[in-house]
């Protein structure tokens, strides 16, 4: 493993570099086989990005505003739990 593979951990340090390719007519980051296995990834996964209050760039596996949706909807779901019951019948 060379020093741009490299992987370290804790808050604020640059774990690993990512590598931008032209692929077609698009351009793709490119995981080293490590960070891959550390952020639990397969070729094929999605990520969602979302930009920070500092001005970077967040990846998520799971897209924010569903989260937010879904949060939502539980308490719904909670708050209204009798008349759901009685609708399902």
């Amino acid at each position: 493993m060379n020093e741009q593979t490299k992987i370290e951990s804790g808050p604020g340090q640059v774990v690993a570099t990512v590598e931008i390719k032209k692929i077609g007519n698009s351009s793709g980051l490119i995981f080293s086989k490590e960070l891959m296995s550390r952020l639990n990834l397969s070729v094929g996964d999605q990520l969602y990005a979302t930009l920070t209050p500092d001005g970077g760039i967040r990846f998520t596996p799971s897209n924010p505003d569903f989260e937010k949706a879904m949060e939502v909807a539980r308490r719904g779901m909670k708050r209204y739990h009798n008349a759901l019951a009685e609708l399902a019948k």
